[in-house]
């Protein structure tokens, strides 16, 4: 349900998990998502109210379909800090370390023109993250002004 916004909180720096991690189908999930958070000391964002509902404090409900308008409703009740930090992998949530060279070269996708760019890598999904024009763009959009 929110998973882009799964992966701008990771963008941000959030230890975030998601619920796609459990199996599809099974009717104790909500029981299962809410003990969770309790014993991860975790807030559970969910579009479902009565999830919400159930999860009293710990958890807080999400509308929307606007990834940007979920963040503003996060930063204006002061769960998080719209700031890019880029230190976790926006698909498994590692944290992410200094890339080495070899693994910035073996990229097919990174740039070229590498000056004074600072590349990071997940070594769990083997993935090489930068910041570049588009965290300037992401940047942007995540302060929204707020």
């Amino acid at each position: 349900m929110l998973g882009t916004l799964c992966r701008y909180l990771r963008f941000m720096g959030y230890d975030t998990e998601s619920a796609h991690s459990m199996s599809e189908g099974n009717p104790r999930e909500d029981t299962l998502l809410l003990r969770s958070a309790e014993r991860e000391d975790r807030i559970l964002l969910t579009r479902d109210k009565e999830l919400a509902r159930r999860g009293g404090a710990r958890a807080v409900l999400v509308s929307g379909d606007d990834v940007l308008d979920q963040i503003a409703v996060l930063v204006k009740r002061g769960i998080i800090e719209p700031e890019l930090r880029m230190n976790r992998c926006s698909i498994c949530n590692a944290l992410l370390r200094p890339a080495r060279e070899n693994e910035i070269s073996s990229a097919s996708y990174a740039p070229k023109n590498r000056r004074d760019i600072s590349f990071f890598w997940c070594r769990n999904c083997r993935k090489l993250y930068w910041l570049g024009s588009h965290s300037e763009h992401l940047k942007k959009r995540i302060k929204g002004g707020w």
